[in-house]
């Protein structure tokens, strides 16, 4: 059974008697049979928003913080002195000062968030090239081979990885170590916050087995009705059926149910995994029910996932329209266009038709629209038998963005037609 000083790195054959690292003093150690041979993980900053905030007003320190809109928005994210009131990250922001009515209550500064983030992916990258962000704030390490360079096991290297961030930074991470994805994903929740949770291949079945299902990556909540219907509530259960009777019975997400419930996950860490989509949204002060303020609110919408993929140099070849109602109901609808696109009018008009349909007198508090199926920007807009060149409506973009270069990002706005 090794064991893992968290605080100095000293790894020992077995825990410390009196529970205190013999080299350092520390009571923070990691113990377990697998320790020195597993190299993928996850990190995850802790409370990530508001432990910013914190750092940089240590006023903050003890009191609740929940990072978010106004009134009328929702929790961006809170720290666990709020969570421990009930408040959670995507609760309605009235619901959340119910439960915690002394919260501090801050506005997102996304471009702040944005640098502590990329500070922490350069000390992961200064780790392993093999980072794969999920996130602003988390991502999948690979450090297989790496043991050399770092004189010791991934274990170690993570430990004093996460202690970096730290002391560089001022915020604090959890990490969860397993071998493959799936389960280091699942473990760095276990033990949050400054958490260090390992699942090994000796327990992974065994450790799954009670779990609900829907701790399964791609399960939500329609599919765990339907898998509640058919009398599988948790992972265990799937154990007693087939890959050939999952896949015919679930489709496609039937082999990850499979796989998955058998601790088997054959994904790799990717770097610079490309985004599968990109969208844009916004909650309104008051709620809105006529359909021609939804289609005016949703043009310029359009025209922000537009220019969000041609800076990413992606073309979508399907969109996406959100919309929420006055009572918090989540109105998902979408549709594949003709050809990919990265023009603004073109995802507006194809959207219009899935709002009008939707836009029947209710009320909405949020609406959002999203570019789904994306491809590289070399596949987007092509000319086909009838025309010459890329479209009208992709040339224009184009010519936009080049006057936006010059004059800057919010002073030329296109209208819709």
């Amino acid at each position: 059974m090794t064991t893992l000083c968290r605080d100095c790195g000293v790894l020992t054959e077995t825990p410390p008697v009196d529970r205190r690292c013999a080299s350092c003093g520390s009571p923070r150690f990691k113990s377990h049979a697998e320790l020195e041979a597993l190299t993928l993980a996850h990190i995850d900053c802790d409370a990530f928003y508001a432990t910013v905030e914190k750092r940089d007003n240590p006023a903050l320190l003890n009191r609740p913080v929940i990072v978010g809109g106004g009134h009328r928005g929702v929790v961006a994210a809170c720290c666990y002195v709020a969570r421990l009131s009930g408040v959670r990250s995507a609760m309605p922001m009235f619901k959340a000062l119910k439960a915690c009515p002394d919260a501090v209550v801050i506005k997102p500064d996304m471009a702040k968030y944005r640098t502590v983030g990329r500070q922490v992916r350069q000390l992961m990258l200064e780790t392993t090239p093999l980072v794969e962000p999920l996130s602003i704030d988390e991502a999948f390490l690979d450090l297989s081979g790496t043991e050399k360079l770092h004189q010791g096991p991934a274990a170690r290297t993570l430990s004093l990885l996460v202690k970096r961030i730290e002391q560089q930074l001022g915020i604090t991470a959890s990490i969860g170590l397993s071998y493959n994805k799936f389960l280091a994903k699942v473990a760095s929740d276990l033990d949050k916050p400054r958490g260090f949770a390992v699942i090994g291949r000796g327990e992974a079945v065994q450790f799954l087995s009670p779990k609900p299902v829907s701790l399964i990556w791609g399960v939500g909540a329609a599919l765990q009705q339907r898998l509640a219907r058919d009398g599988i509530s948790v992972i265990g259960q799937l154990l007693d059926y087939t890959e050939r009777d999952l896949s015919a019975r679930y489709g496609a997400i039937g082999r990850r149910l499979y796989r998955f419930a058998r601790g088997e996950d054959d994904r790799t860490v990717t770097p610079d995994a490309p985004a599968k989509s990109i969208s844009a949204e916004t909650t309104f002060n008051t709620d809105i029910s006529d359909a021609g303020e939804l289609a005016r609110i949703l043009h310029p919408l359009s025209e922000r996932v537009a220019e969000r993929l041609r800076n990413a140099g992606r073309g979508a070849s399907g969109v996406a329209l959100k919309l929420k109602t006055a009572d918090f109901q989540t109105i998902n609808r979408s549709r594949q266009l003709a050809k990919p696109t990265q023009a603004g009018e073109i995802l507006y008009r194809a959207a219009l038709p899935l709002l009008e349909v939707e836009a029947d007198g209710r009320e909405f508090r949020l609406i959002g629209i999203g570019a789904e199926g994306l491809v590289d920007q070399s596949q987007a807009d092509l000319p086909d038998l009838f025309e010459a060149a890329p479209s009208r409506d992709a040339r224009l973009d184009r010519a936009l963005d080049a006057v936006r270069d010059r004059l800057g990002a919010g002073l030329v706005q296109r209208g819709p037609k």
